[in-house]
């Protein structure tokens, strides 16, 4: 069966992006820093190229690259520019948000806006077929877990502090006991892949 995974990469003091976030600076200050592991951003091992990575981290890349839909929350997309309406290969995109969207996302047939996390991820569920749902997003993530619609997380932990930015679980119910049990731990060049089943 399908299973919906959330997929962030973390610095080992738990933020997924550095402070001073904007449009313009989705991953704040210092955030590309986590991505260098599969090519992203202008200083990383694969000569500031995005694409397949070698050895383990190609295969974790692979895996997402999989992946039957995705989930994500406008924190994410806007940064991203929504993906100009294709995360990958042709795949359905959930965008989870309560507010207004730019028109010109109503273009992308590939996006469904929607303003509830179970909704999205049942339609994702379907789109996907027996593939697995990419979950994205700090605002998604908690949504999900909360809604108990979130079946694994998987983390790529990079060895850097950021300090300050923002967390990955932030907003999760305090009063609430979320456990996981860890399924895999993969390393990688400059990164080390782990994932878990939520409990």
């Amino acid at each position: 069966m399908a299973k919906s995974v959330l997929d962030m990469s973390v610095s080992l003091d738990g933020f997924v992006a550095g402070p001073n976030e904007s449009p313009g600076n989705g991953l704040g200050d210092y955030g590309k820093r986590l991505h260098w592991w599969f090519g992203f951003g202008e200083e990383t091992p694969h000569n500031g190229v995005p694409g397949r990575p070698a050895g383990v981290n190609g295969e974790v890349m692979d895996e997402l690259m999989a992946t039957g839909a995705v989930v994500a929350g406008r924190g994410t997309v806007e940064p991203a520019r929504w993906w100009n309406g294709d995360h990958h290969d042709g795949v359905a995109v959930f965008i989870l948000t309560r507010t207004r969207t730019p028109d010109d996302v109503a273009q992308w047939p590939l996006v469904t806006v929607l303003d509830d996390v179970s909704e999205a991820m049942a339609r994702a569920r379907e789109a996907a077929g027996d593939r697995d749902i990419l979950v994205h997003g700090v605002g998604c993530a908690a949504a999900a877990l909360e809604a108990g619609v979130l079946d694994e997380v998987q983390l790529h932990l990079v060895p850097s502090l950021l300090g300050e930015g923002r967390r990955l679980f932030e907003g999760i119910d305090p009063a609430r006991r979320h456990e996981f049990e860890v399924v895999d731990v993969r390393e990688g060049e400059g990164v080390t892949h782990l994932r878990y089943r939520v409990v």
